[in-house]
């Protein structure tokens, strides 16, 4: 079980709150590409990251599809959207502090990928 605090009180979370939670991180977090725009921009910390560039260093998603779900990151608060005053207009994005938050999330996923891709491989010999 994880703890929960409310009001100042430490409890167990209850296994319906425990996957409700899991549900609403799936929602903010879920599909192909979100947490791997996050890690991209998280690794990137410090340097402009105009979209071209995004979308050239996630390998397969469309200008349509990153659009979308860098809106969608904007609006849970997990990113920042921030237009350059040049010219052209350019625009570049970059995790937010809270953002930073969903970091041991992508780190844990990356190493279970990693062992993973290792036991298929192992049970393939």
């Amino acid at each position: 079980m994880t703890k929960l605090i409310e009001n100042g009180i430490e409890r167990e979370a209850t296994c319906t709150e425990e996957l409700f939670a899991m549900r609403d991180s799936l929602d903010v977090l879920g599909g192909k590409w979100k947490l791997m725009i996050l890690r991209y921009l998280t690794n990137r910390v410090g340097q402009e990251i105009h979209f071209k560039k995004l979308q050239r260093g996630i390998e397969g998603i469309s200008a349509k599809m990153l659009s979308k779900e860098l809106k969608d990151l904007e609006i849970n608060l997990l990113i920042t959207r921030t237009i350059q005053d040049t010219k052209p207009i350019t625009v570049t994005y970059a995790v937010t502090e809270y953002g930073k938050t969903v970091l041991p999330v992508t780190e844990t996923l990356v190493k279970w990928g990693l062992s993973h891709r290792q036991e298929i491989k192992k049970s393939m010999k």
